[in-house]
C-alpha cells in the first residue's frame, strides 16, 4: 500500500488532552487495522509556539515521540526535560506525559502509539 502526501488526513486539535493552543496532526494511517491492530497512531504532530499536548496517562498502550525539529518541554511523570531534534521520549503503560512548545519556532514530532 502507498499513501501519497496529499492523501494523508490532517486534523487540528484545539487544547489536545487539555494542553494549550492547537496541535496539527497529520495521520499517516487510517486506523489500527493498518498497524495489524498492534497500535492506533502513527502521525506527525506540529506544535506552533505556545501549543502543547496536556498531561495524560497511557493505560493499555505506549506512546513514542521522535523530535524531528525544534525544542520542546517534555513532562515525564512530573519531571520536566528539554527535548531537541533527534531525541526520543517513550511513555510506557500506566505512566504520564505531556509536551509543550515554549520556543519561538515550530516543534515537529513523529508520534506512534502501540498497544501493550
Amino acid at each position: 500500500m502507498i499513501r501519497k502526501a496529499d492523501e494523508v488526513t490532517v486534523e487540528y486539535r484545539e487544547h489536545m488532552r487539555g494542553g494549550p493552543g492547537t496541535a496539527q496532526v497529520r495521520n499517516f494511517i487510517a486506523g489500527p487495522e493498518e498497524m495489524c491492530n498492534k497500535g492506533r497512531l502513527f502521525a506527525k504532530i506540529t506544535l506552533v509556539p505556545g501549543a502543547g499536548i496536556g498531561s495524560h496517562e497511557h493505560e493499555n498502550d505506549s506512546e513514542l515521540f521522535y523530535i524531528l525539529s525544534g525544542t520542546a518541554e517534555y513532562e515525564d511523570n512530573g519531571n520536566i526535560v528539554t527535548l531537541h531534534a533527534g531525541d526520543v521520549a517513550i511513555c510506557p503503560p500506566h505512566e504520564t506525559h505531556a509536551i509543550t512548545n515554549n520556543s519561538d519556532e515550530n516543534v515537529e514530532v513523529i508520534a506512534v502509539i502501540v498497544y501493550a
